[in-house]
């Protein structure tokens, strides 16, 4: 990792799960290896001990919000810790924190760097103003080229104010090398999942919310069950894995739907998981069935790095991390029969030849999406954009 003796503001409304959380601390911890310092202004969460214990410092403040009067007050608290502390460069990752930062910058001409992590809608002038939060910076950083390509569409964005730089994800702590069996047998206890030895293990890890497919994912639970041919196959278990992040009511909307499919001894809704890696060492497969297109897709990556193949609709990133029949199958978005398709294909293939999926997913993850190398390419850009000053 390159030297970057820089204070370094990263801001991000929460920590509590998702790609752009772990993306700040990946980038925390990067910057205190590189021997900067890492403050990172948040409201909270529980990834906010990782921040400290990577040698980072938390700021607490409501960046979260999207109250107009809140995210003036808090461009003032952002350009008064700049000066406080001496704050080389700012980087924002979500929109409301990023008219905050923005503002901030200005007011004390520090270098400004945000990251487009979604494909956010650009319909309706108000929507779009709101969302050009994430390209008035001196640099823009795409998370894949799905959502460069939805820039320049949507902003014209001049290509020099743009890097590419894949999300990654730690292939040294997602490694089914180092996931004892102990380690999957006391997360399947703590799901409260029964030990059965003829059972089709599927993980779905994504927040409860409507367009991460998990209905399209209990639609396809029925089919598979129903399938005349379901009598040969073993039996499946599908696991919801992920909060519902105070959205209780579509929670309630995915229950009675399980119940009202006739899947209830299939499909388990277990909550946030700490320890992904085992849940991943758990499953025989992973499926990422958004209904709108992922902007880069950390599911597929990460169970690519485990080893596991991966089922996922067909758009947005996960046509880049994804090599349709060779690491995962890729399916219409919305199509229930072609997910039940592709998990009753890879529960037929022999134990060997999903093997060879997993580590060909393995693979990519290891060459392509490394935290190391999306690390340094950050870095490197927090360099060349100092270097001008």
């Amino acid at each position: 990792m390159s030297q970057l003796n820089r204070v370094i503001l990263q801001v991000v409304p929460r920590l509590d799960t998702g790609g752009a959380e772990r993306t700040t601390v990946e980038i925390a911890s990067a910057i205190v290896n590189a021997g900067g310092k890492a403050l990172v202004a948040t409201s909270g969460g529980r990834f906010a001990e990782d921040i400290v214990q990577a040698g980072g410092e938390i700021i607490e403040m409501p960046v979260h919000s999207k109250n107009p009067g809140q995210i003036w007050l808090n461009a003032r608290s952002i350009a008064r810790l700049i000066r406080e502390r001496k704050v080389d460069l700012i980087h924002a990752r979500s929109r409301a924190p990023a008219w905050s930062a923005l503002l901030a910058a200005r007011r004390t001409g520090v270098k400004y760097v945000t990251t487009y992590h979604g494909a956010h809608k650009t319909s309706g002038m108000i929507k779009r103003w709101y969302n050009s939060a994430l390209i008035r910076s001196d640099m823009v950083i795409a998370n894949s080229q799905f959502t460069a390509e939805t820039i320049i569409s949507a902003y014209g964005l001049p290509i020099e104010r743009l890097r590419i730089i894949p999300s990654g994800v730690d292939t040294d702590w997602f490694d089914p090398a180092k996931v004892e069996e102990a380690r999957v047998n006391q997360l399947r206890d703590a799901w409260g999942l029964p030990v059965e030895n003829n059972t089709f293990r599927v993980l779905l890890p994504a927040r409860l919310t409507d367009w991460k497919g998990h209905q399209t994912a209990i639609e396809a639970a029925e089919m598979v069950k129903s399938s005349s041919t379901y009598g040969n196959h073993r039996k499946l278990t599908l696991v919801f894995c992920g909060g519902a992040l105070g959205n209780s009511d579509y929670e309630d909307v995915l229950r009675a739907k399980i119940v009202e499919r006739g899947v209830r001894g299939m499909v388990h809704m277990v909550g946030d998981c700490i320890d992904m890696p085992a849940a991943y060492a758990w499953s025989d497969i992973v499926i990422a069935p958004s209904t709108r297109p992922e902007a880069f897709g950390r599911v597929a990556v990460e169970a690519g790095a485990m080893g596991k193949p991966i089922v996922a609709t067909a758009h947005g990133g996960s046509l880049e991390t994804i090599i349709d029949g060779a690491s995962g199958i890729l399916f219409r978005p919305g199509d229930a029969e072609g997910l039940a398709q592709a998990i009753e294909r890879l529960q037929t293939m022999s134990a060997q030849e999903r093997k060879t999926f997993g580590e060909n997913g393995r693979a990519r993850a290891v060459s392509l999406y490394s935290a190391s190398a999306m690390c340094e390419a950050t870095l490197r850009t927090y360099k060349d954009l100092l270097a001008g000053e």
